[in-house]
């Protein structure tokens, strides 16, 4: 047998004044329309004051105040951020004196010091997968393994050992390389490496030992700038696991120790939300007195957007 139901009757429903509803936006969060030959400033000022805009400008503002304040502005990375061509945008940050640090994944020194080699990086997987010719350039490997001996032989940590050993060598194009340029600059790059996960690790000349000491060593210094990061800011531009972890082990550590370290930015930057960034930058380090960002959006677009608007305040 078949229930039958009646339209239900809606006569007596409670409704309530528009007037007397709170409503999340309204006209004076709207964007207004741009007018040609305005200023990169103006341009930010007539987003909507809505959602990820908001944001977008907010990360704006407490990186400028930060840098006007002297705190420590962290830079971490996946390898990614190289590949889209961001090398100038970071480096110009670095040399205003906005960027404090750097830190990169294992990938990062493979990309940064071809791009200082030769002008190029990032080489077409899947054509090369499939003859075992992936990750066998000669002249990539042999550089980092002699750079991770320098590493061991002067008892530095990886980021420091890489970067002297381009700007040492002449390579032709070392201005273009971050890890180059901030040691230049006298900035200090850490590097974390997971075995395994780089075409370096695969090359006859790479010792593993020497490499995982310069990178905890790396570690350590890492620890040492978190620990400055009060009322300062930390970036996470695309990495979804390496840089998130190391970011919560330092973080604890230096709680641990007695740092006081609450009250600071955290920014996940990516084109789309990992849990790692989300959960180990964005959320729990916060949690006490911070502010959390997440801009999903694509790295070649966004960090432009947000160096172009730290310059506009500084």
């Amino acid at each position: 047998m078949t229930q039958k139901y009646n339209p239900i009757d809606t006569s007596k429903l409670t409704t309530y004044s528009i007037k007397d509803r709170k409503s999340k936006v309204s006209d004076s969060d709207f964007g207004s329309v741009w007018e040609k030959g305005g200023s990169f400033a103006s341009f930010l000022d007539s987003l909507p004051s809505i959602l990820a805009a908001d944001d977008l400008r907010a990360v704006v503002s407490e990186t400028a105040k930060a840098f006007a304040n002297k705190k420590t502005v962290m830079f971490g990375m996946g390898a990614h951020v190289i590949k889209t061509g961001l090398n100038p945008v970071i480096i110009d940050l670095m040399e205003n004196g906005v960027i404090s640090s750097l830190s990169m994944n294992g990938a990062g020194i493979i990309h940064d010091t071809e791009v200082a080699m030769t002008g190029a990086t990032s080489e077409d997987v899947a054509a090369s997968l499939g003859d075992g010719t992936f990750g066998m350039a000669k002249e990539t490997g042999e550089f980092l393994s002699d750079a991770i001996q320098l590493a061991a032989k002067h008892d530095t940590g990886l980021g420091e050992a890489v970067g002297r050993h381009i700007n040492d060598s002449g390579l032709p194009f070392a201005e273009k390389s971050l890890i180059a340029s901030a040691q230049r600059l006298g900035k200090p790059v850490t590097i974390h490496v997971a075995f395994g996960t780089d075409i370096i690790h695969m090359h006859p000349g790479f010792d593993p030992a020497a490499a995982g000491a310069a990178s905890h060593k790396d570690f350590l210094l890492f620890a040492s700038i978190v620990s400055t990061l009060e009322q300062g800011v930390y970036f996470n531009a695309g990495s979804a696991v390496i840089l998130p972890e190391v970011f919560l082990k330092a973080m604890t550590l230096v709680r641990n120790l007695g740092h006081n370290v609450d009250t600071f930015t955290a920014v996940n930057l990516d084109f789309i939300r990992h849990y790692r960034p989300m959960t180990n930058v964005v959320n729990r380090p916060t949690a006490k007195s911070g502010k959390g960002y997440s801009i999903v959006g694509h790295h070649e677009i966004l960090l432009p957007l947000i160096a172009a608007g730290i310059k506009e305040l500084i």
